[in-house]
C-alpha cells in the first residue's frame, strides 16, 4: 500500500500568488545583499584586494580556485561552518604576485593584476 500526500487547491493557488512570489524575492534578495556585505574590494595600479569574514574557520579547512579573472573560495568537507562563492573580476589574476592571508576570522587576498599583452605585430611596408 502507498501513501500520498496531497495539498488542498487552495493552499496550491496560494503558493503561486503575486504576494508569496513578492515575498519569495524580498527573501532572497536580503539573503544576497547580506552575502555582498561581507566581502569589502578594493584597488590599485598592481593589485585588487578582497577581504572576506570567514569566523570560525581554520586555514586547511579553506580552499581557495584562481582561474582567469574568477575566484573561487570554498570550505573543505568537515568544517565547522559552510562557505562556497565565486567572484568575477575585471582583469586577470597573476597568480605569481597573489597571496592569501587568514587573521582573526578575517580572509585577506592581495591578488595581482595580469598586465595585458600586447599582440601588436609590426607590418613592414614593402
Amino acid at each position: 500500500m502507498f501513501f500520498a500526500t496531497t495539498t488542498p487547491a487552495s493552499f496550491r493557488h496560494s503558493l503561486n500568488s503575486p504576494v508569496a512570489r513578492s515575498l519569495e524575492r524580498f527573501l532572497s534578495d536580503a539573503q544576497l545583499t547580506s552575502q555582498r556585505k561581507s566581502c569589502a574590494v578594493e584597488q590599485d595600479e598592481k593589485f585588487y584586494t578582497l577581504s572576506f569574514d570567514v569566523p570560525g574557520i581554520a586555514k586547511d579547512q579553506l580552499t581557495i580556485g584562481i582561474e582567469g579573472s574568477v575566484v573561487r573560495i570554498e570550505t573543505v568537507q568537515g568544517a565547522p561552518r559552510h562557505y562556497k562563492s565565486a567572484y568575477e573580476l575585471p582583469q586577470e589574476i597573476d597568480i605569481g604576485s597573489s597571496e592569501a592571508k587568514l587573521e582573526n576570522g578575517v580572509l585577506t587576498l592581495k591578488l595581482g593584476k595580469q598586465l595585458p599583452v600586447n599582440r601588436v605585430t609590426a607590418l613592414q611596408i614593402n
